[in-house]
């Protein structure tokens, strides 16, 4: 399906859960972006309905305005377009834990239903079958931020029953356990996947279902998500990506594979 300007308007699963994560960014807020598929919803708002977000990254960008993803933290690019560049001592003690930061925008590679989130290993730590990442500035982002948004794909190696370590806290055992354990920020307001929106209920923190993205059916998510999942009584479609979405989406990617030498992003 084709627009009059020439859009093609099929998009795909991943191509919604970006835009879906990108709306989810206010304009003028100070975020702080996680690398990957959290970069790539954040500079899309920015260049489409957020142009005054100031995107911070932990490696001292800020008001970074990357005209292409950044391969990593240490990139050039968020440098040279950033408004200005600290270190990143001062990026943690004085932006992130003085409550200067508005939005956490992370990923994960496991999530559980309170939105606890694994970045480190998978499998027993001592003896890992996957060795990740690891944890960066995301527990601290994760534990200070006004609020965290987290984006990734929802199968049930991701969305598990127990992660196999736990790396940055969300919601913890539910309920008031981050008041008790004296976080500040409010910790995962929305997790956003390639199947729909889900939110944490207002008492129990547990994660409910409240948006399920257009063709998709409530069995699929089920059997992608490795606990009961609630869904809401009131379970919205998730609107389709606009075509000035998919456009400025499909031309950041362009340019980014371009940049990179890359096939894909």
């Amino acid at each position: 399906m084709f627009t009059e300007s020439g859009v093609n308007m099929d998009y795909s699963t991943d191509e919604m859960m970006t835009v879906s994560a990108a709306r989810m960014l206010r304009d003028r807020a100070v975020c702080f972006v996680g690398i990957g598929l959290p970069s790539k919803a954040a500079n899309l708002a920015r260049m489409i309905h957020a142009p005054q977000a100031v995107l911070i990254y932990e490696s001292g960008p800020i008001g970074a305005k990357p005209s292409v993803l950044p391969l990593s933290i240490g990139d050039g690019e968020l440098a040279i377009t950033a408004d200005t560049t600290v270190s990143t001592g001062e990026i943690f003690s004085y932006w992130l834990q003085g409550g200067r930061i508005d939005v956490g925008f992370l990923g994960a590679a496991q999530i559980d239903r309170f939105a606890n989130i694994n970045t480190t290993v998978i499998g027993p730590y001592a003896r890992p079958v996957v060795r990740l990442p690891g944890a960066g500035g995301a527990p601290e982002i994760a534990g200070s931020a006004g609020e965290v948004l987290i984006v990734l794909r929802q199968t049930p190696k991701t969305f598990v029953d127990r992660l196999d370590f736990t790396t940055s806290v969300g919601h913890g055992e539910g309920g008031d356990y981050r008041r008790r354990i004296g976080l500040p920020g409010k910790g995962p307001v929305a997790v956003i996947s390639d199947l729909g929106i889900l939110r944490p209920d207002d008492v129990t923190k547990e994660l409910v279902l409240t948006q399920i993205h257009p063709g998709v059916q409530l069995d699929e998510i089920r059997s992608a998500t490795g606990w009961q999942l609630r869904i809401s009584p009131n379970l919205e479609i998730t609107p389709a990506p606009t075509a000035e979405e998919l456009t400025c989406l499909r031309d950041l990617e362009q340019r980014t594979a371009l940049a990179h030498g890359l096939k894909s992003v």
